[in-house]
């Protein structure tokens, strides 16, 4: 069966290649370091060394806590980071700039995998949340590396997806050492794909043990003093492609009751910027952008932050802050950091990807789920004119992320005794 799954994953190359460079067209950064995604380099790169893969930008952020710890009681370790985005690339550089090596990704073609891992030979091999790639999961069995899936999860339509494959995923995930489930249900979603019971554990949710610098929190605080003052500032978090136009509807329904509001605007994906800065102006909306440096004078309605990695930042400079990705059915983004920061948290109905966060945030009282516009504006006053009620969430947000933390604990014990099992092999 994964000698027809690499007939075809061949044969869908063009295609991928196609998508690739149409993404580049707003995107250019997708037309670059396309070669790695083959694992052809143009330098040499240290071997033996501990690999990581974090898909994106959120995967990334959960990780660095786990790959710092390493690095502080391992420092001559040798680290690899791999990701599939340009956005996840960039911020594996900003935050852990030269003390790791990063490529993309290679493709899950068994000529590509090899070269990959003679290029780097991993002594052992982490993959974030629900990356399953038959090629490399079955190099890493056939070569002794130890493989973990950390804070793994698995929808329910993907458990459904891969238990029609049995003769591809049974053999497949064999070749896993351990999957550290998020949740008890993504546990048993892994077992009804092929994982033998006693291969898997649930440890909980990485992205708990997130960490918030203090000088992060102190640059927003001054950002609010400075080019927000006296507004009442509302983060539109993670935005795709349809919110826009629903924060903005909200946005023009609560100007008149709160004349001070301003809607800060943080789309995902880099790419849309100018097209969500064009959206504000058919909306006959003042806006500015973060990198125009533009005062933000009470005439202005959005300002939109058109960089990266800064969210953390600004959830610091806001007053209130819906986490995007939830109103239209993309499945959600984390919430956490805003809980942790100290902003009350509102999100909408699909929330697929946070489903149990989402469950257990509402039911320790510390968000507010919006299913329609009228929940929002209802949900933003509630929170402007109740300063009670804006500081229960907030207690109970924070009450909520520092209840659930120590999984980045169990994960490095987990680690760090399966490399020293290998050092004495």
């Amino acid at each position: 069966m994964r000698t027809f799954y690499s007939a075809v994953f061949y044969l869908i190359i063009p295609f991928i290649l196609l998508r690739l460079f149409w993404r580049s067209i707003k995107a250019p950064n997708y037309r670059q370091r396309w070669r790695e995604r083959f694992a052809y380099y143009d330098r040499n790169f240290s071997q033996g060394v501990i690999w990581f893969h974090a898909v994106s930008v959120g995967e990334a952020e959960a990780l660095f806590p786990l790959v710092r710890r390493l690095q502080q009681h391992n420092p001559q370790a040798k680290l690899l980071i791999t990701t599939t985005t340009p956005t996840g690339s960039a911020r594996v550089r900003a935050v852990l700039g030269q003390t790791v090596e990063h490529v993309y990704l290679p493709y899950d073609t068994p000529d590509t995998v090899k070269r990959f891992m003679q290029c780097f030979k991993p002594v052992l091999a982490v993959i974030m949340e629900t990356e399953i790639w038959p090629n490399l999961f079955t190099y890493c069995g056939a070569n002794d590396i130890p493989l973990y899936v950390i804070n793994a999860r698995l929808s329910e339509n993907s458990s459904s997806g891969y238990q029609k494959f049995p003769s591809l995923m049974h053999p497949v995930l064999a070749n896993v050492k351990c999957v550290a489930a998020q949740t008890q249900e993504d546990a048993e979603r892994f077992i009804a794909i092929g994982a033998k019971p006693e291969q898997v554990v649930t440890v909980g949710n990485i992205k708990f043990d997130l960490e918030i610098a203090e000088d992060i929190v102190k640059e927003g605080k001054q950002l609010k003093t400075s080019t927000f003052k006296d507004r009442f500032v509302w983060l539109a978090a993670s935005t795709h492609k349809g919110e826009e136009q629903i924060f903005l509807d909200v946005y023009k329904t609560l100007k008149p009751k709160i004349p001070k509001l301003l809607l800060l605007i943080v789309p995902r994906h880099p790419e849309r910027f100018t097209e969500v800065t064009t959206l504000c102006g058919q909306n006959n909306l003042g806006v500015v952008t973060r990198t125009s440096k533009q005062p933000c004078n009470m005439d202005i309605d959005v300002y939109l932050a058109d960089t990266m990695g800064e969210l953390k930042m600004l959830y610091a400079a806001t007053d209130v802050a819906f986490v995007g990705g939830s109103m239209m059915p993309v499945g959600g983004h984390n919430l956490l950091e805003a809980s942790a920061i100290g902003v009350p948290v509102l999100f909408g109905p699909y929330m697929t990807n946070f489903k149990e966060i989402a469950n257990k945030v509402l039911a320790h009282n510390a968000a507010i789920q919006c299913h329609n516009k009228e929940a929002i504006v209802k949900a933003i006053q509630s929170v402007y004119l109740d300063i009670g009620y804006r500081n229960l969430l907030i207690a109970n947000g924070k009450r909520f992320v520092r209840m659930n933390r120590g999984v980045i604990g169990k994960l490095f014990e987990m680690l760090s005794v399966e490399l020293k099992q290998k050092s004495q092999k």
